[in-house]
């Protein structure tokens, strides 16, 4: 099925939108169409092979009204020079928006770019350049783009991201580039005209990064072995400097404790040899630890100061004072063997190397989840071919082969059951945990686990196209995105190590004014320099970002970017669609009522009365009567009666099946008592078909949509949160109020046609209230869209999908509440990641720069500075990872 968004014009009322709905919907080859009257659009899914979009046009104008399919859009991205500040952008941006044809502007004043969306057909490139030449402005040519993820090596910090984006958005030819440091990765759109991925490449690396591809046609992580890799690397380093280290620290601190010397490398006898065996196990050391070096002196020379750079001045000024008194004593002051400050720098090194593995072991376990959902996929597939049970590799299975699922065996793509019954888990993709029992004609998943039978199946979707394939990549583009909240520690991060180092230098040059001597001016310098930490405030969201989403997966919650799941967790208002939402979406028999018959004998005549009808209740009779295994009575004819019900002869009995008003018609006696039955079931919201033979009433049979099993406790759960709830529906009151009534929804807006809800939604939102909107139909699409959040039920169709920010692969109504819980307790984590981040730092770099010394209080070790640095990293990441065990809400039942 395709699907067409077009521009309805001359619509004024309901009645109009209702006309034009009408006239797509009865065109051969549309399958469902739904107008909303205030966007003035008409949504359809169609069959392209049937119907053009042409016809539709066609057919809404012949109801008087106006159609425009939508026109290609292009967007484009180009340098814009001479901004200093926000007034300058608002200004480009403003001359942009006036531009005849320009649907969107946007100006990044950092990136000195401006993005736009433009109709090609009413304004050229060229034009948008001058329109910012009038305003004063300089504007180069645009990108031809294409985009690029690469996975980055060797960021540690906040500062390290910052410095890649910077370097990459400088490029010539890129006009866009964002950096994860969670994810470790760069997604990068530029111009393959202009610059090549070599030269993206090459430019990462020459700032001091590595830059590695990422496998874009596999479900496995390519990059797993990489990072084990370069975890035992961490780990050896900080073996090898503990080892040296210990003794270091053991011969510094030794004669301070009274610890005994061997004297020939005493301080008091051989002060030299002491110096000097402290010089050589420390720049062992600082050798093991050369990475701070080599990536903070690039850094710096870019004039982009990062952690490392900290660290490395920080330990460079300790231990090139240490080396100055070294030479010293060499030269007779042997009092400077009370000045040495190897084991400083040695400690400090140690310390930050221990924070960075405890922070890559961490940093590796925040996406366990899309590891364990890439896993899922069994590298290799049974198909048959040529008559033949062949093994072949995942990527060789083709559309439309047959493939043979054996009890154990994950399933390997998308298709569906052609021979064989079995039972399948699924909780890899809807979270519920029960096996379904599939058979031929029924969908079958990729990643899915296959029980307890054998089947056979044809390849419906394979490779990227698979479900689970779409599943990854909406978790991974969530978990690349930037959630608002992040924006503040996104703007501190630029500035917040050149901020350090003028604090350092701010702070030692004070201690020396007031008098004190070099080391004492150094040890503060040193402190401060080392206890700041950049990477906690980077950290502190796209961490929780990676693990709550990844969570969420695992529930079958899929949150579609980080504003989203920013968002969900203000909702207090959760608008639920009836249909298919809040009820089964298909009626069903619930109240047998006999009169002069048994109960089965009523069901069975009226089943075989309604087995000519294609009437959604007939249905329900049907399925009821199948369930109860009754036999099948032989129906000699069968008439519709339009507005009434339908007559039929059943084992040569007339019967008739219908409203009360046919009963009437007829003449058909109806007791009281099954009248008020009757009527009753009405007050909830029932159908009552009366069925009656040869002039006899027989009894009536309720048929209802009834409400999911599960709704009223999900309901339950969004109420102890303090979540109001609405129901929207196109029902009568009566029936809608019945099943709000059964669910314990708040609020019920019935009689609303499909082009009303968006306006509803619309509505509700004016009162000030934060909505999320629950559906699963087409008809729900602008709606979803018009709401703050969008849930889509994952069995619905690909335009409410589509239009929603969330995704609910369960079929669970709870999982609404799981969401807004989820998104409660990421957003909980990520402002004490944040508390914690900012605090940090706020507290701990005076503390470095000597202010509770100032008022009689201690003063900072830097080796104490260097592990609390260490820690305020790795305690970032932990508490995000607390988020692995997140539960939803809490379940009534």
């Amino acid at each position: 099925m395709d699907h067409i968004t077009l521009k309805i014009t001359g619509m004024s009322c309901a009645a109009c939108s209702a006309a034009v709905e009408k006239a797509l919907n009865k065109l051969e080859g549309v399958s469902q169409a739904s107008v909303n009257l205030p966007a003035e659009k008409a949504t359809i899914e169609y069959d392209s092979s049937i119907i053009t979009p042409e016809k539709m046009v066609e057919a809404v104008e012949h109801q008087g009204f106006g159609a425009q399919i939508p026109k290609h859009t292009a967007k484009t991205s180009f340098q814009v020079t001479g901004m200093t500040c926000a007034a300058c952008s608002s200004a480009v941006e403003r001359a942009l928006g006036k531009v005849k044809g320009v649907s969107q502007a946007t100006v990044n004043l950092p990136a000195e770019k401006a993005t736009v969306e433009y109709d090609p057909d009413q304004v050229t490139v060229e034009q948008l350049f001058e329109a910012v030449r009038e305003e004063g402005y300089g504007a180069a040519a645009p990108n031809r783009s294409t985009k690029v993820t690469l996975k980055v090596g060797g960021m540690t910090c906040a500062s390290c991201s910052a410095a890649v984006e910077r370097v990459l958005n400088k490029i010539d030819g890129v006009s866009e580039a964002t950096v994860n440091l969670a994810a470790e990765k760069a997604t990068i759109q530029y111009d393959p005209s202009k610059v090549s991925l070599s030269d993206l490449k090459e430019a990462i690396q020459k700032a001091g990064f590595e830059a590695l591809d990422i496998a874009k046609d596999a479900l496995v992580d390519p990059d797993d072995e990489r990072r084990q890799l370069a975890l035992k690397r961490h780990k050896h380093r900080l073996i090898s400097s503990i080892a040296l280290t210990v003794p270091l620290l053991i011969i510094a601190m030794g004669p301070m404790i009274g610890m005994p010397m061997p004297s020939f490398f005493s301080p008091e006898s051989t002060p030299l040899a002491y110096a000097i065996v402290q010089m050589v196990l420390c720049l062992v050391v600082l050798v093991i630890g050369r990475k701070f070096y080599v990536t903070g002196t690039k850094s710096l020379i870019r004039l982009h100061p990062n952690m490392d750079s900290l660290v490395a001045i920080g330990t460079a000024a300790a231990f090139g004072f240490s080396l100055y008194s070294t030479f010293m004593i060499a030269d007779g002051s042997m009092h400077h063997v009370h000045e040495l400050y190897y084991e400083s720098a040695a400690t400090i090194v140690t310390l930050v190397t221990l924070g960075k593995y405890l922070e890559a072991r961490a940093k590796g376990q925040a996406n366990q989840a899309v590891k364990r959902l890439m896993n899922l996929v069994p590298p290799v597939a049974i198909v048959e071919r040529d008559g033949r049970e062949v093994e072949v590799l995942l990527e060789d299975v083709q559309l439309d082969d047959i493939l043979i699922l054996r009890p154990g065996d994950r399933v390997p793509v998308d298709g569906v059951v052609t021979e064989g019954a079995t039972s399948i888990d699924e909780s890899m993709l809807t979270g519920e945990s029960l096996p379904v029992e599939k058979g031929p004609g029924d969908a079958v998943t990729g990643g899915s686990l296959n029980k307890n039978g054998s089947v056979r199946f044809k390849a419906t979707r394979v490779g990227q196209d698979t479900a689970l394939a779409h599943i990854i990549q909406m978790v991974e583009d969530a978990q690349g995105s930037k959630a608002p909240i992040a924006r503040l520690a996104d703007q501190v991060s630029g500035w917040f190590v050149p901020a350090v180092l003028a604090i350092a230098v701010v702070a030692a040059v004070i201690w020396l004014l007031a008098g004190k001597d070099i080391a004492f001016v150094l040890t503060i310098f040193v402190s401060v320099l080392v206890i700041a930490c950049p990477c906690a405030l980077g950290l502190a969201t796209p961490t929780a970002l990676m693990v709550i989403t990844g969570r969420a997966a695992e529930m079958g919650i899929f949150f579609k970017n980080g504003e989203t799941l920013e968002t969900a967790h203000k909702v207090n208002t959760v608008v639920f669609d009836k249909t298919g939402t809040i009820t089964k979406g298909e009626p069903e028999v619930t109240d047998i009522i006999p009169a002069g018959a048994d109960e089965n004998a009523l069901l069975s005549m009226a089943a075989a009365a309604e087995r000519g009808s294609e009437h959604p209740l007939g249905e329900a009779v049907c399925r009821e009567a199948d369930g109860r295994d009754l036999p099948h009575q032989k129906v000699q004819s069968f008439s519709a009666l339009p507005g009434k019900g339908i007559e039929a002869q059943v084992e040569g009995k007339t019967v008739l099946l219908g409203n009360l008003a046919l009963m009437k018609e007829r003449n058909i006696d109806i007791p009281d008592t099954t009248l008020k039955r009757a009527e009753q079931c009405m007050t909830e919201g029932k159908t009552p078909l009366w069925a009656a033979a040869d002039g006899q009433l027989s009894g009536v049979i309720a048929v209802a949509d009834t409400i999911r099993p599960d709704s009223a406790d999900a309901v339950a759960a969004l109420h102890d949160m303090g979540i109001r709830t609405v129901m929207l529906t196109g029902d009568n009151s009566r029936t809608a109020q019945a099943i709000a009534r059964q669910a314990g929804i708040d609020e019920v807006r019935a009689d609303v046609l499909p082009a009303g809800k968006a306006s509803e939604i619309q509505r509700i939102k004016q009162d000030g209230v934060v909505t999320a909107m629950v559906g699963d139909g087409i008809n729900d699409a602008p709606a979803l869209a018009m709401a703050d959040v969008g849930m889509a039920v994952g069995s619905g169709t690909d335009v409410a999908i589509e239009s929603a920010g969330v995704v609910l692969m369960q079929d669970n109504m709870h999982a609404v509440a799981d969401a807004v819980a989820l998104s409660k307790a990421a957003i909980r984590n990520i402002k004490e990641n944040l508390f914690w981040a900012f605090g940090y730092n706020t507290l701990g770099i005076p503390v470095a720069a000597g202010l509770l010394y100032a008022f009689g209080g201690p003063l900072l070790n830097p080796m104490i500075a260097a592990a609390a640095m260490s820690l305020s990293s790795v305690s970032v990441v932990t508490n995000a990872l607390r988020l692995r065990r997140a539960k939803g809400a809490v379940r009534k039942s």
